[in-house]
């Protein structure tokens, strides 16, 4: 065993005195409140601490990060949405502004001295689309603020291997530092309180496409969006080619564009398969006043979820019902859904006339490969003959993976933590974001993001989720003495120095 690593006896208990992490030779280091994950999730949490007045020696962000967009940023340009596209936001969901003000539709107007911003959101969303920013722009904002606030002297690189309730309250977070850092293979950290923000533990493959991959190690033609797959759109440059994608959501909705983009940009000859599991023919919902437009397989949605769920009635509603409403509830307004942006809906009607984009509704038997080394897709569909696909790739565009148990730290917590589970297999949290049953003697653990889903809360796993995540628990950590509440004389003096880009305090 290593010089300062988990011993059995660590490893099996759940409660950890001081003295056991000693006799490990592990070394601790104490600071209040310690946020994992190091992503959006983390750097929301930071910003609305520093503009509440906690110092940054208060604060340790572990992460294998090396900034709080990096993943983001990776995940938006694999998935087809690169600085320049535009993204699924609103205009007033900055992370890096917890007032929105100036959105980020006023912003743009100003730095490019342009009204079309402005009156695109005041037109929304019947005389033209929802306007929404460009990924360039979100990352250049985190970056200003994050230099504003001071998030890089919180930053404490790492792997997050788990976090231990500790005997006289608070918690234990063990961190694996970067190889060659430090004489030991664990430090652990010894806080009050415990942030979790560690987003999704990996890619989400279907499962004939996972079996397929796994028994025949295909990795060039079967691919999933949020992986890198440009090799797909130059090998179809260079050739003539068949794509199957599957999914119908907004990524799906992307890889579409690209691909079509690419086919108009380059005079291209590239047939497109598009497999809808569950085909979306209109207008579907329980009742008049809570329906979604569809058509074409497609469900259409501007954002992740209705706007209301952000601060309207549905919020409202989701915060006051149980927990079997609440499941009810989300069944209705969840789901797959995509934008329909009006350049888009051109390309796949222009598609479909002329033969070379064929949606159809199916349900996938298996996947095999052709003697030539492409792929084989054998379909079902109710009413219709099994059909067969041959083509040369095939696009998952089917999201992330959010099981819990899939993430070692999540995992952990539940097993030896306390932390309870809801109805969505997600952490069960309270009102402010506290995970229920992980609290350790005046200490307590806060979670925000994917991993509390099926909540009070719907719109977790959003910009402005993340930041009510952070405005909740900062709140509650208020009422425990850690940080200053936000008055009307601090919230306004806090957003001059905002917009000076001066440091808060």
């Amino acid at each position: 065993m290593s010089r300062g690593d988990l011993t059995p006896e660590l490893l099996d208990s759940s409660l950890w005195a001081d003295e056991l992490v000693q006799r490990a030779g592990i070394p601790v280091f104490d600071v209040p409140l310690v946020s994992v994950g190091g992503g959006i999730g983390s750097f929301t949490l930071v910003d609305v601490l520093r503009v509440r007045g906690v110092p940054t020696t208060s604060i340790r962000v572990l992460s294998t990060s090396d900034s709080p967009w990096q993943t983001w940023e990776y995940l938006t340009r694999v998935s087809q949405l690169p600085a320049h596209e535009r993204i699924r936001s609103d205009s007033g969901a900055r992370p890096d502004n917890i007032w929105g003000f100036p959105s980020y539709a006023l912003q743009e107007a100003w730095q490019e001295r342009t009204l079309k911003p402005v009156y695109q959101v005041l037109a929304e969303p019947v005389l033209a689309d929802f306007y929404s920013p460009r990924a360039g722009t979100v990352t250049r904002s985190l970056r200003r603020e994050a230099d504003r606030i001071g998030y890089w002297e919180t930053l404490a690189k790492g792997q997050v291997r788990m976090v231990r309730k500790r005997a006289g309250g608070g918690y234990f977070t063990v961190l694996t530092p970067p190889a060659g850092t430090g004489p030991t293979k664990r430090v652990a950290i010894r806080s009050q309180y415990v942030h979790l923000a560690v987003g999704y533990p990996g890619l989400k493959f279907l499962d004939d496409l996972q079996d397929f991959r796994q028994s025949h190690g295909e990795r060039y033609r079967v691919v999933n969006a949020y992986e890198p797959h440009e090799h797909v759109y130059e090998r179809l440059r260079s050739r003539p080619g068949v794509v199957v994608v599957r999914g119908a959501g907004i990524v799906a909705s992307r890889v579409l564009q690209r691909l079509i983009d690419d086919r108009q940009r380059h005079g291209l000859q590239t047939q497109i398969v598009h497999l809808f599991r569950t085909w979306v023919a209109g207008s579907h919902g329980p009742n008049p006043w809570m329906r979604r437009k569809g058509g074409d397989g497609w469900a259409y949605q501007a954002f992740t979820m209705p706007k209301s769920a952000f601060g309207g009635q549905l919020k409202a509603r989701f915060r006051k019902a149980g927990a079997e409403r609440r499941a009810g509830l989300a069944k209705v307004v969840a789901g797959t859904t995509t934008p329909k942006l009006r350049r888009w809906q051109e390309q796949l009607r222009q598609g479909r006339q002329s033969g070379w984009y064929h949606p159809v509704q199916a349900v996938v038997d298996r996947i095999d490969r052709a003697p030539d080394g492409r792929l084989v897709t054998l379909t079902r569909s109710e009413g219709a003959a099994p059909m067969r696909y041959v083509s040369d790739f095939i696009i998952d565009c089917t999201g992330l993976e959010a099981d819990m148990d899939e993430h070692r730290v999540l995992d952990d917590l539940v097993r030896h933590g306390g932390a309870l589970t809801n109805r969505a297999g997600r952490l069960l949290t309270g009102r402010n974001f506290e995970v229920i049953g992980a609290d350790s003697q005046g200490g307590a653990v806060y979670a925000s993001g994917a991993a509390t889903a099926g909540n009070h809360f719907l719109a977790v796993d959003s910009f402005l989720g993340m930041q009510t995540a952070a405005l909740d628990i900062a709140d509650d950590l208020a009422g425990r003495g850690f940080c200053a509440r936000l008055g009307p004389i601090r919230s306004v003096t806090q957003w001059a120095k905002w917009a000076a880009n001066r440091r808060p305090g």
